[in-house]
């Protein structure tokens, strides 16, 4: 509910000098530091197996599209939790929870929007991939050629970043209410959306949009390769080669549905059914836990990146024996 007398900006409340209180995990009391001793190590593990994706893939001579992405996808891993988790870890130490300025909130913001937006973005680009290999083996390496995964990359980049700018210059241009206190442990878009002191809907407009472009358009794109995907494989005739081709996939489809899943229940609902409580276990989750989560089931399901880790192996053991 929009505070009383928020309206007149007394407080000048869009001022770049004031500052934001995030509240984080205050209400745990005594549980915090065990959230911290189990976030942390999952942060450092997080790291360390996007880091070995990264530099197993770099050192790899001849890089196919799909390891090519799956390196994008472990440097936007990487950024993504620096973003988000060194924060929330404070939050979890600091009693009386932490400040945050208002352009560094509405940087932490966009950065957060803008990799997760590059992230869809890409996962679309690796599910193109996956039906030119299925649908058009004959064609992959003319189609997926070095020129065109260095477009995609770059394009599912600067898209993200685009639409992030301006939903964070949309939000951040609202008068804010008297309390400056954002009961989250970072920067979220409902959680600082929360805190606007207007009465209409014109701010959820600019989420709305932003959720379709950077969630339902990709989410789309993403199921109607998947559905000419099963389709094909439908007139596989070897039911080994149709359990090959599936193989290749669910490694990405388990982390479209892990990635859209979360997203949707956080962004894609109205300002009234906010729930700071919800949102922070939910968001805990979905900035901590699924990014541990692809790099295991990348290098658990995926030929190539066992394929990598194999070489490299090996290379270490020659290098040990020379």
């Amino acid at each position: 509910m929009p505070c009383e007398g928020c309206m007149e900006r007394y407080n000048n409340s869009t001022d770049a000098t004031m500052e934001f209180l995030l509240l984080g995990f205050s209400e745990l009391l005594c549980l915090r530091i065990l959230f911290f001793l189990i976030f942390l190590i999952i942060h450092l593990v997080t790291l360390a197996g996007n880091v070995m994706i990264f530099m197993a893939v770099v050192m790899e001579p001849s890089r196919p599209p799909m390891l090519f992405f799956l390196c994008q996808l472990s440097v936007i891993e990487l950024c993504y939790t620096l973003v988000i988790v060194p924060k929330a870890l404070i939050s979890l130490i600091v009693v009386d929870g932490s400040t945050i300025s208002f352009i560094g909130c509405a940087a932490q913001m966009h950065l957060f929007v803008a990799l997760g937006g590059a992230e869809c973005f890409l996962l679309v680009a690796m599910s193109y991939d996956r039906y030119v290999a299925i649908c058009q083996p004959l064609h992959y390496v003319a189609v997926m050629n070095e020129e065109l995964c260095l477009r995609l990359a770059v394009a599912c980049c600067l898209g993200g970043f685009a639409v992030a700018l301006g939903l964070t210059v949309a939000i951040f241009r609202l008068p804010f209410c008297q309390s400056h206190r954002i009961n989250h442990f970072f920067c979220d878009v409902p959680a600082v959306l929360h805190l606007a002191c207007t009465q209409s809907y014109t701010p959820e407009l600019s989420l709305l949009a932003a959720c379709v472009l950077l969630l339902l358009l990709p989410f789309l794109l993403i199921l109607t390769s998947y559905v000419c995907i099963a389709a094909a494989l439908l007139d596989f005739t070897s039911s080994v080669g149709r359990g090959k081709a599936f193989s290749t996939c669910i490694s990405q489809l388990a982390i479209t549905l892990l990635h859209y899943g979360c997203a949707t229940f956080i962004y894609i609902r109205p300002k009234s059914s906010y729930s700071p409580a919800r949102d922070k276990i939910v968001s805990l989750v979905y900035t901590n836990v699924t990014p541990l989560l692809y790099p295991l089931i990348y290098s658990l399901r995926n030929k190539e990146i066992r394929g990598v880790f194999r070489k490299m192996l090996r290379r270490k053991k020659v290098a040990q024996l020379t």
